[in-house]
């Protein structure tokens, strides 16, 4: 598959792999060609300048011959042969090692042209298969040398012939100079690609920013760590958490669009960031109610995940004070209210929808009866079932409050109210709230800051003045 596209409405991006592969580089070289081209040259003239020799007749006639000829076989092998590309070098890569080596005994290890011959051999080597490529083509060269001297019995000299050892130095300049002319040529592609996908980087860094709005980080977490996104569920024990703004609907008669929207945008705010601070996977919004759960896709456990929903549902309760306080002084007298319910059992999630559209959620009774339980709950109210009640009793201060009938479910539902966790309860109890009509009153010990103390202690004080001062009338 060379191109893959993901749309989406607030997501889109294309890749096209062929284009990838053709413009992240130009294109290398084929050094076995240049190499066998180059050293061949060297081998030709290194012939001519030898022809004068003892014997000329036999150089001219016996050995350019055969060079040219080993030259022609060897790019005939390269284009009709079904081999792979890799693999026909390879071949040819050791013949030439060896066809070297012999060339090398054939000159009477004329030391410099020897030399010359050899770097040009162990250069190809390392740049077309690193050292693993140089010391097989260096043991093949010593072979063919070794090969052809027991043949020929050449006689050493540490006298140099100088046309012999300039038409090689002529072909390694010329090699090198290629190498050094595709280096520079590399490096301008690879600097100006670089940018190239730095651009996209940050443009990827920004889709991807964007997208994250419409995930939960838990979410985004699992689907950014490599996994196939796929058609697929599992069974597992989840809690699942719904709640809601009671007389939201009337409210919205009340208010104008955009003071119900920044209304509602800052309740949600507030309430994801409180999941969020828990662990929880949010799964959708639907107006003013919420629906997230714990357990999936990661879990700390059936009894941590219980827990910490409910502490998340105490923490939303005690921010929901704090909000209707500020709600109150931009005039919207009738305080709102949310009512809550969790639930624990076993849930059907993963992926639905289609392979185009899929959509993250849970299935299943138990998410149906949280949704009971949230509405069955009285505005403030946490309403947990009795699975949830038995994985949180012991840090939780619950009381049981009767049974509920709740449709789609045969037999009544055992349901608890959740007063406070019960690390905050007692003598050492750091939140207090009371509401009635007239009076209000919320407190949060762990957040008064040392400086506001006596300010409250002498508003206090005051508030029960009056209210003495009325009860005399």
């Amino acid at each position: 598959m060379q191109y893959h596209r993901v749309i989406d409405p607030h997501f889109d991006i294309g890749l096209n792999m062929a284009e990838i592969k053709t413009n992240s580089a130009p294109k290398a070289p084929s050094y076995q060609f240049l190499f066998r081209l180059l050293a061949g040259f060297a081998a030709i003239a290194t012939v001519l300048s030898t022809a004068y020799d003892d014997n000329p007749e036999k150089t001219l006639f016996v050995c350019l011959p055969v060079i040219l000829a080993y030259l022609l076989c060897g790019q005939i092998f390269i284009r009709f042969t079904r081999l792979k590309r890799s693999t026909k070098y390879l071949i040819l890569s050791r013949m030439d090692s060896v066809a070297l080596g012999g060339l090398i005994a054939w000159i009477n290890f004329d030391p410099l042209p020897s030399l010359l011959f050899i770097i040009l051999l162990e250069f190809n080597a390392i740049i077309s298969g690193g050292l693993k490529r140089v010391v097989s083509d260096s043991l093949l060269m010593v072979a063919g040398a070794v090969g052809l001297a027991f043949i020929q019995q050449p006689t050493f000299s540490l006298q140099s012939n100088w046309e012999t050892s300039l038409a090689v130095l002529v072909a390694l300049g010329i090699y090198f100079c290629i190498y050094a002319l595709y280096s520079y040529s590399q490096a301008e592609g690879l600097k100006s690609r670089v940018d190239e996908l730095e651009k996209m980087q940050v443009q990827f860094k920004l889709r991807n920013y964007r997208l994250s709005k419409y995930l939960s980080p838990t979410l985004g977490k699992a689907i950014q760590s490599g996994k196939d996104v796929k058609l697929e569920t599992q069974r597992k024990k989840l809690t699942i958490f719904f709640s809601d703004i009671k007389g939201f609907s009337e409210l919205t008669e009340e208010m104008e669009a955009d003071a119900l929207t920044e209304l509602l945008n800052t309740y949600l705010t507030e309430m994801s960031e409180i999941a969020l601070r828990y662990g929880a996977t949010i799964d959708k919004f639907i107006g003013d109610a919420i629906m997230v759960f714990f357990g999936d896709p990661t879990s700390k456990g059936t009894k941590a995940d219980a827990v910490a929903a409910v502490s998340m549902a105490v923490a939303m309760k005690k921010r929901m004070r704090e909000l209707q306080l500020r709600w109150q002084n931009q005039g919207i007298t009738k305080p709102l209210e949310i009512r809550m319910g969790i639930n624990t059992g076993f849930c059907t999630v993963g992926n639905f929808g289609t392979e185009n559209r899929l959509d993250y959620t849970l299935l299943g009774t138990e998410v149906n009866l949280a949704s009971r339980l949230e509405s069955a709950a009285e505005p403030g109210e946490i309403l947990i079932s009795h699975e949830t009640y038995s994985l949180v009793k012991d840090v939780v201060m619950c009381r049981y409050n009767g049974e509920i009938t709740a449709k789609g479910f045969q037999q009544p539902i055992p349901v608890y109210s959740v007063d406070d966790m019960r690390k905050n309860l007692g003598k050492d109890s750091s939140y207090l709230e009371h509401m009635t009509d007239g009076f209000s009153i919320y407190l949060d010990l762990d957040k008064i800051r040392r400086y506001d103390k006596e300010r409250i202690l002498t508003s206090l004080e005051t508030a029960a003045d009056k209210l003495r001062k009325k009860e005399t009338f």
